[in-house]
């Protein structure tokens, strides 16, 4: 069953890094602090990788499709990381503290 052993093996993407002191500790673009999560959140936008590549003229179409690749095989992790970076998450975290006036 060479799928069931396809399976176990570790994922690999080459143009994907986490490195503590970088966005958090968060993936991102290999050399860049750009995030795995701003590339999804991007995309669900509906920009086109053409067009992030334009955005962001120093990273590759290989390095975005790879980042959304990432995203598919790691899309709890990913999803957690883009609810926890809006306001609502944070208000609502932090309400009744007493800095919150």
């Amino acid at each position: 069953m060479p799928l069931a052993a396809e399976k176990r093996q570790k994922l690999t993407h080459l143009y994907i890094e986490t490195k503590k002191g970088v966005c958090g500790g968060e993936p991102v673009i290999v050399g860049t602090r750009i995030s795995v999560s701003l590339i999804v959140e991007l995309d669900q936008l509906g920009y086109s990788v053409d067009e992030i590549v334009s955005m962001y003229p120093h990273i590759t179409h290989a390095q975005v499709y790879d980042a959304l690749s990432y995203y598919y095989d790691h899309r709890n992790e990913i999803d957690k990381i883009i609810e926890e970076n809006k306001e609502e998450y944070w208000q609502e975290k932090t309400k009744g503290e007493g800095w919150r006036k």
